[in-house]
């Protein structure tokens, strides 16, 4: 059964810190649709109508595009253990990157991994449960290395020069990257 909230219960926040992944969507007018799978602990609950994501940089930075573009944002986590649940988030995100005044506030609650390139904040509409009973039962094997260990092999010269091609979605909408390396 479908439920929704205003905001995040004390459940919603217990729930979530057990989830190893995510799901976050975006779009924008005239663009395509962004779907993208995140793990490596890099979600936090800010409060009861705020979250944040920390984004690595990886082959395309759609979801900064468009959540300049738009802003709307909805974020889901299931359960692939019992019980059974789907959690969707609906907000409007922004960008937070390492040249921006609030990023001194933001990214001591995070663990600041090789290639982070930016922090999605996003301010909570609603948010909903469903059943997630079509969902299968699966495990938690580990993290993924190859990502941190591609940023450390090559390092913030070869990022900020690939942010220096990259100044556009794949739907041409502009994007913001960073800057400044984050320490």
């Amino acid at each position: 059964m479908m439920e929704f909230f205003p905001a995040l219960t004390p459940d919603h926040r217990a729930f979530i810190a057990k989830q190893p992944v995510f799901f976050v969507a975006t779009a924008a007018d005239g663009a395509r649709i962004n779907l993208s799978p995140k793990g490596m602990d890099s979600f936090r609950v800010l409060g009861d109508a705020t979250v944040a994501y920390l984004d690595v940089a990886g082959s395309g930075n759609e979801t900064n595009a468009h959540l300049l573009a738009d802003g709307r944002i909805t974020i889901m986590f299931c359960a692939f253990d019992n019980p059974a649940l789907i959690f969707r988030i609906y907000g409007r995100g922004r960008p937070v990157l390492p040249q921006d005044a609030e990023w001194a506030t933001l990214a001591p609650q995070f663990t600041l991994l090789p290639g982070t390139r930016q922090i999605f904040v996003v301010a909570i509409d609603q948010v909903q449960t469903s059943c997630g009973w079509g969902v299968p039962h699966m495990t938690f094997d580990r993290e993924r290395e190859t990502l941190s260990k591609y940023h450390e092999k090559h390092g913030d010269a070869e990022r900020f020069a690939k942010y220096a091609r990259r100044t556009h979605s794949i739907d041409g909408l502009p994007v913001r990257n960073p800057t400044v390396p984050v320490a």
